[in-house]
């Protein structure tokens, strides 16, 4: 089966690396057309070619913005309909793992936390949903992280802003699902990706990255990390008509390591 998304046009927040910019080429590459957002505009530059490189005949609009504020949050939404004319698909992927101690927690991060990964969804949902409903088609994919699932000691305050994403999720795929607009989350298990690159970096470690990652993925059910192609290729499923009976679930892709489904 193939997967197309011919003249549909998409948003995606955080994407200029990672696995926003994987997800943007997927995208591009099944005939969307997709705007980017990131803070940097040396590095968005670089992805809004990387993707023209490898979709030639699909418009890539890049914005630099902050979504965590509500400036940015506008910013990105309304410089993507100029640019594009509209938004059928909303992809929320801007955020960083953020944990520590609970009593090391001080307000600022809590709110820094919640800006960036909840409050930044939630005013791109309220900016695209309308016309998504007139239209009567509209995704909307939030990326998570399985701690939204089953968070442990240490991982706030990613885990509680992740968990309130899900409770998202589910709140807007009852409201959109009477105009035929889905909503659903993917949730980050061991991805190979910018983040993993920078731990390794800092880690120290005598070893060479392809070994880091194998040592992490030794404790996955599938024995291995997965990679950023495979978690774009759930995402452009999920934005396309074959995915018409899919809304308000949160979707492990993780190797099967969480113990919950």
């Amino acid at each position: 089966m193939e997967i197309r998304l011919d003249g549909r046009s998409a948003l995606i927040t955080g994407g200029s690396t990672g696995l926003g910019l994987a997800m943007a080429k997927e995208f591009a590459a099944s005939g969307a057309d997709v705007a980017i957002v990131g803070r940097r505009p040396d590095v968005l530059e670089e992805a809004r070619r990387e993707i023209a490189a490898v979709a030639a005949a699909a418009r890539v609009h890049a914005v630099a913005a902050d979504v965590a504020t509500a400036e940015g949050t506008d910013l990105a939404f309304r410089s993507t309909v100029a640019a594009l004319g509209k938004v059928d698909i909303l992809v929320n992927n801007a955020g960083k793992s953020q944990v520590g101690a609970f009593e090391d927690l001080t307000d600022r991060i809590w709110q820094e936390d919640f800006d960036l990964k909840l409050f930044a969804a939630v005013r791109l949902a309220r900016a695209t949903l309308p016309a998504m409903k007139q239209r009567g088609w509209g995704r909307i994919i939030n990326v998570l992280a399985t701690s939204a699932k089953t968070p442990r000691a240490g991982t706030a305050p990613t885990a509680v802003s992740r968990a309130a994403g899900l409770a998202l999720t589910k709140v807007l795929a009852g409201e959109g699902a009477p105009h035929n607009v889905l909503v659903n989350a993917l949730l980050v298990g061991l991805i190979d990706s910018d983040q993993w690159m920078r731990r390794h970096a800092a880690s120290g470690q005598d070893v060479t990255y392809e070994e880091f990652l194998a040592r992490m993925g030794a404790g996955v059910p599938l024995g291995r990390v997965g990679s950023a192609r495979e978690f774009a290729s759930i995402a452009c499923f999920l934005a396309s008509d074959a995915a018409g009976y899919i809304t308000g679930t949160g979707i492990n892709v993780d190797g099967g390591a969480s113990p919950v489904v």
